[in-house]
């Protein structure tokens, strides 16, 4: 695509913050009421700066975290984050529990307030980004299908008080189809299995035409089965040009599958390629005591971290 205008961090940001939550269940069929709100929230937007440009897919510049700070309270549990994100990254955050990973994302989205600092989103626009969080909160016995999950990605699209067209349909099977769910798409989505699950959230996003997705832990709770199908999924999406940002505890996923890595425990420990963060001198200072390496020729380096799926800060 290309890019229209220059663009400078110094420009000034975009005021028309939009909410995109709470008001838009009611856009959508009345049945989908049932659902806990937080759950199908696409994208938040209270406190997110922007700057306006085309963005191409050549490595533009499409999100800015500038000396943040946040937390709960008074207490800030991410100190001075500065890191950049481009079109088409594929990164992992890790860190262990309580290293501030869900913060970090949620602070990202919009959903906390920087205690100090900023972050900034390319093009103006907050429904490009879809997030996912950690725990789906969801009544499972809800007769709810798993294309008007999906939909609710269109809610935006389909307008106030008004039931989904033709065009919306087809949009909502197109997303389905990227995520080979097509098959299921009028199951009741509490009958699928939790890798299945997570894929219609991911629709969900790119039925809202998101193309950055943050995704908080999707990988809790599942079995590696699923993960990997999972993983399959954001690889050909990444392939096709969306941004994926994305916490994890399995630091053999976040060396193997991903092109950089942030090491996080309060603040931003390194940032770069596997290769230039998974160094036993960044990985110490990350997971502490638990950290042991060996050599059978190559170094190898084994981490014992918790891994009980607890809620990170």
């Amino acid at each position: 695509m290309r890019r229209t205008k220059s663009v400078s961090t110094a420009v000034p940001s975009c005021t028309n913050s939009a909410i995109l939550t709470n008001g838009l269940m009611r856009s959508v069929p009345a049945r989908l009421s049932l659902l806990k709100r937080d759950t199908f929230s696409a994208c938040v937007s209270m406190s997110l700066q922007f700057w306006t440009t085309d963005v191409n897919d050549n490595g533009e510049k499409i999100i800015e975290v500038h000396d943040l700070s946040a937390g709960y309270g008074g207490d800030p549990a991410v100190v001075n984050a500065r890191f950049e994100i481009y079109a088409g990254d594929r990164i992992a955050i890790i860190g262990p529990n309580g290293a501030g990973k869900s913060t970090l994302i949620k602070t990202i989205v919009g959903i906390l307030q920087p205690q100090s600092g900023h972050v900034r989103i390319a093009g103006g626009n907050p429904q490009r980004i879809g997030y996912l969080p950690q725990h789906q909160r969801v009544n499972w016995d809800f007769p709810v299908t798993v294309r008007d999950v999906v939909m609710m990605g269109r809610a935006r699209h389909i307008g106030w008080m008004r039931w989904p067209g033709r065009e919306q349909y087809r949009a909502v099977d197109a997303a389905l189809e990227r995520v080979d769910l097509l098959a299921v798409a009028d199951r009741q989505v509490g009958e699928l299995s939790g890798g299945q699950q997570r894929r219609v959230f991911i629709a969900r996003a790119l039925a809202q035409e998101a193309d950055i997705l943050l995704l908080d832990e999707p990988f809790s709770g599942v079995d590696s089965t699923a993960q990997a199908n999972v993983m399959d999924v954001l690889e050909a999406l990444n392939a096709d040009g969306i941004t994926i940002v994305l916490c994890t505890h399995d630091l053999n996923l976040a060396f193997s599958r991903f092109k950089r890595v942030i090491a996080l425990r309060g603040q931003i420990i390194a940032c770069g390629t596997p290769q230039e963060v998974y160094t036993p001198a960044v990985l110490s200072k990350v997971y502490g005591g638990r950290l042991a390496t060996w050599d059978d020729g190559r170094q190898v380096m084994m981490f014992v971290d918790d891994h009980a799926h607890h809620d990170d800060v």
